[in-house]
């Protein structure tokens, strides 16, 4: 497969830069569809092909995917507030059908279709979920979550219907280099490494090193099953675990106050308020808090065992990602 043409989606930002590296490092030729007011940091110094455009745009959909072999779809509108949430839900719904009806239209051989674990249920227990737990439409919390849902059902339909040949894979909370924008994962370590976090409240989430999500997309295309799901995760960490390690690493005291979830709900009402003011991300958002109310862990068993794929602890992601900020003026 060395030196085939490879058309990634998303490659200005994190997961789609690590992707995009990983991929070059294993001697593939690839392609980048980009919007002209993309930033090109993330791929400074790398051997890229760019295709200027939208893939919401069907032209520039089929200039880009001309002669492609394979896909990896990593872009997303990742965004857990918006000032129209409809934006979410169409960029992130309809970009993934005109891009695989596209790569059906090119007879492409295989597509890694990044997906999310916003698409599998939270058990109700605490305890792991995987890939058979899939979240109804109805169960999706937030705009983010519900375009994400709908995305899936799209490629899983095309799967069903047209032979589509997509693996579907699932990564956690990434963490670690080149988190430009950053992530609301991201924007959690920022916060927490400049002390501006001084509580938490009883949650968790599974934390992975984004370079290891990279790899499981080459794991995928190599050795994963069309119309498969897989999870690709680091660590089950508390939310308060993972402040305090940020804390330790940053010469921080852990924040100890442990926050009642309902005292809140103003604070995220009044933040979003001041969001539709502002036009800059709120931090706190009411879906986020809603979305808290389970601890997010997740088993990567199954990648595990079907592609070999493996995790570092996510200590070494959270270091990574410490240096990075600290290296591009984000933190002091």
């Amino acid at each position: 497969m060395a030196g085939d043409k490879v058309l990634v989606t998303g490659t200005s930002g994190f997961v789609g830069s690590a992707v995009a590296r990983a991929l070059i490092g294993s001697g593939y030729h690839v392609r980048a569809l980009l919007r002209k007011t993309s930033k090109r940091v993330n791929l400074a110094g790398l051997d890229v092909e760019i295709v200027e455009g939208d893939m919401c745009d069907a032209a520039a959909v089929a200039r880009a995917m001309a002669g492609a072999r394979f896909l990896f779809h990593v872009a997303a509108d990742y965004r857990l507030w918006a000032r129209k949430p409809d934006e979410i839900l169409w960029n992130n719904r309809e970009g993934t059908r005109l891009l695989m009806q596209a790569a059906l239209a090119e007879g492409v051989e295989r597509i890694v279709y990044t997906s999310s674990v916003a698409t599998i249920a939270c058990t109700q227990d605490g305890g792991q979920a995987d890939e058979t737990m899939r979240l109804s439409p109805s169960g999706a919390i937030g705009a983010y979550k519900q375009s994400k849902v709908a995305a899936e059902l799209v490629v899983e339909a095309m799967i069903a219907r047209d032979r589509l040949p997509a693996i579907i894979i699932h990564p956690t909370a990434p963490i670690g280099p080149r988190d430009q924008k950053p992530t609301p994962t991201g924007r959690v370590v920022i916060e927490a490494a400049s002390g501006r976090i001084p509580g938490f409240v009883d949650t968790g989430l599974n934390l992975v090193h984004v370079d290891d999500v990279a790899s499981g997309h080459l794991a995928a295309l190599r050795f994963g099953t069309p119309g498969e799901h897989y999870i690709l995760g680091g660590q089950n960490v508390l939310l308060a675990e993972f402040l305090g390690q940020i804390a330790i690493m940053c010469g921080r005291h852990p924040p100890k106050l442990r926050l009642p979830r309902p005292l809140l709900y103003p604070c995220a009402v009044a933040a979003e308020a001041m969001a539709q003011v502002t036009r800059r991300e709120p931090f706190l958002t009411i879906d986020g808090l809603r979305m808290s109310k389970h601890r997010m862990f997740f088993t990567s068993a199954k990648a595990e065992r079907d592609l070999g794929y493996k995790a570092r602890p996510y200590r070494e992601a959270l270091k990574d990602a410490l240096a990075w900020f600290r290296d591009n003026g984000q933190l002091r």
